[in-house]
């Protein structure tokens, strides 16, 4: 067996910075159905085609009136007018109201022709056609005005708005079933290795289950791409290039391989990277993840990410991630919380860690394992982030702590 140590290892930041300047955002564009728009980025600006809303209506209970009738009316001085309608939202208005007569209307209804105000419900009494009202509005009091939320031909929502569930509700507001995106960026997963069998399979007496192939991809799609699982890959470099020009032939922006990228033997997939492309780095200064590599085949991003499923998910999240997420045009994610640490926790001088924990009553309780164990994940609630000069600390210091 021949295992070759790293010659060099990139340090953190300059990783993390070499990943997303060469994460550049995805031109190709698509719709979508309104339904399934949140979450998408815009294309294109939005322009609204009509006004919003459409008509003058009422935005209370009441009744519709002449403004001018209302002059110097209050508890001691009321007015009453004759009730000529009444409307309802939805309800055309096929009468008008003049100088000493009312309207009863409900919210959202049309405000009748005439009428450029309305009084409360709570401020008047009805009886034999007559209300009786008792606090005067000014001109347009209560009225909800034509176009005074969105006014035709003005730009309503900018490209690269995130479609969140009030964008939604202004697209269909302006009468759109479907959204102008930008495509989600596509991401080939594959897991190398014999070792590896898919879950439903029968175990070999040597094998695990592929767990990253599925982590990974459960990581891209909430990060905003489309991932994809191909094939299990052989520890050859004939399987390497030909699972590399498949990603780059069936025109994916981005390729994640886990295993293969380490210095043993059958870690292949650097050699065979520098050859294709170009490798950008291999091994960084990071625990978990150290033999994570980067580089590219043309318009292709290639990551070589750790066959440990803690290891390799650990590098999805800080290096992987935002890369879709920068490519898709979503804005960076980084939500964080204070916590205090339940116990003293010594770190590797030299080496960045993320330290996975739990959030329990304000303190950081560390859960991680070891590189191999998916758990150390599956029971976090985020990680903390050691910097390589950090060798220890202690119990009850206060740390942020980096959600998933």
């Amino acid at each position: 067996m021949n295992i070759s140590p790293f010659r060099k290892l990139v340090p953190f930041e300059e990783a993390l910075d070499t990943v997303l300047k060469n994460a550049a955002p995805v031109k190709r564009t698509g719709e979508v159905a309104l339904a399934q728009s949140s979450g998408r980025v815009l294309s294109e600006d939005v322009l609204s085609g009509l006004d919003v809303p459409p008509f003058d209506r009422s935005a209370m209970d009441g009744y519709a009136v002449v403004s001018e009738d209302l002059v110097g009316t209050s508890e001691n001085a009321p007015v009453t007018l004759k009730v000529v309608g009444e409307l309802f939202a939805g309800d055309e208005a096929a009468f008008r109201v003049g100088r000493g007569t009312a309207c009863r209307v409900a919210t959202g209804a049309v405000l009748p022709e005439g009428a450029d105000a309305v009084v409360m419900a709570e401020f008047s009494s009805e009886e034999a056609g007559f209300v009786r009202l008792l606090r005067a509005e000014p001109k347009w009091g209560n009225v909800s005005r034509r176009g005074s939320d969105m006014l035709k031909g003005t730009v309503v929502l900018s490209a690269g708005s995130v479609l969140d569930p009030a964008k939604v509700g202004v697209l269909a507001s302006l009468g759109l079933p479907r959204a102008q995106v930008l495509s989600r960026p596509a991401v080939a997963v594959i897991s190398s290795g014999k070792e590896v069998a898919e879950p439903g399979e029968t175990l070999g007496p040597a094998q695990v289950f592929n767990s990253n192939s599925y982590t990974l991809a459960s990581l891209v799609n909430q990060s905003g791409g489309e991932a994809r699982i191909l094939p299990r890959m052989e520890d050859t470099a004939e399987a390497i290039r030909g699972s590399i020009e498949r990603a780059g032939r069936e025109n994916f922006d981005l390729v994640a391989i886990s295993g293969g990228s380490s210095v043993g033997e059958r870690d292949l997939l650097a050699g065979v990277l520098a050859r294709m492309g170009e490798m950008l780095f291999h091994g960084v200064q990071i625990k978990p993840g150290k033999p994570f590599l980067f580089g590219r085949v043309g318009k292709l991003l290639v990551f070589g990410v750790p066959g440990y499923p803690a290891a390799c998910l650990t590098v999805g999240h800080v290096f992987l991630a935002p890369a879709v997420r920068k490519m898709a045009g979503l804005p960076e994610r980084k939500k964080t919380v204070r916590a205090k640490l339940s116990r003293r926790v010594a770190s590797r001088l030299g080496r960045v860690q993320f330290l996975t924990v739990r959030l329990s009553g304000g303190t950081a309780e560390p859960v991680f394992k070891e590189s191999g164990a998916i758990t150390s994940l599956a029971a976090a609630d985020g990680f903390i982030v050691v910097p390589d000069n950090v060798e220890l600390l202690e119990k009850g210091e206060e740390v942020e702590v980096v959600l998933f």
